[in-house]
């Protein structure tokens, strides 16, 4: 299960109305490490998405976000994945998550979808193959599953978005590692709590790029 990473996926809905909601999260990442290499994700329809190809760690990736509805992301997933010949180990799908906090990230081998309409079509269409790692992006939970999905299609207010924000750029910072197969230094930086000379590379990244509302 050290397989490198080839393809890295963010999940999210199509479209301004869902722009920077919760349920993006993964889209976000993906925009944000694309912006940090240089990459220019462009529309690929027979891919149903946005993908880039960049170079990280001397190493070859695509970046994929679908332009599908997250129920409907395997999809894009499975078609760019087939075109190059990346087997489900090889890819890594960036998506938010009920279960963590905002502020928190984690990176998952393999498992089950947890009832993310996302992860779910994904397994579903890479044929009910569960190898991929998933990088988990904490949004919280409502409380209530009853407004789960009004909770997700919702922008967080501003001290969460920052909270997820800073997920993102720590995830980023340790991504590297999970890349080349390392997923033991990968895991373990990214799950630790932030060294000081971590926080302060976040806050000068913070301070280069500003946080939206």
């Amino acid at each position: 299960m050290n397989s490198p990473i080839k393809l890295i996926a963010g999940l999210g809905n199509p479209g301004p109305a869902y722009s920077s909601t919760r349920h993006n999260a993964g889209a976000e990442f993906v925009t944000a490490l694309a912006d940090s290499l240089h990459g220019t994700l462009k529309l690929e329809s027979k891919f149903f998405g946005a993908t880039s190809r960049v170079t990280l760690g001397g190493r070859d990736l695509r970046l994929l976000i679908p332009t599908t509805f997250m129920n409907l992301s395997g999809r894009a997933i499975a078609a760019l994945a087939s075109y190059y010949q990346i087997e489900p180990s090889e890819i890594l799908i960036a998506h938010d998550e009920l279960d963590l906090p905002p502020g928190t990230a984690r990176l998952k081998r393999g498992g089950g979808h947890g009832g993310h309409n996302g992860l779910r079509d994904s397994i579903q269409k890479l044929g009910n193959n569960r190898d991929f790692a998933r990088l988990r992006i904490g949004i919280g939970h409502p409380g209530d599953a009853k407004m789960v999905t009004d909770f997700v299609l919702k922008k967080a207010p501003k001290d969460e978005s920052d909270k997820i924000q800073d997920s993102i750029d720590r995830a980023l910072q340790w991504l590297p590692h999970a890349i080349a197969g390392d997923w033991e230094k990968a895991m373990t930086g990214l799950h630790s709590e932030p060294q000081p000379d971590a926080q302060e590379s976040l806050d000068r990244g913070n301070k280069n790029h500003p946080k939206g509302p």
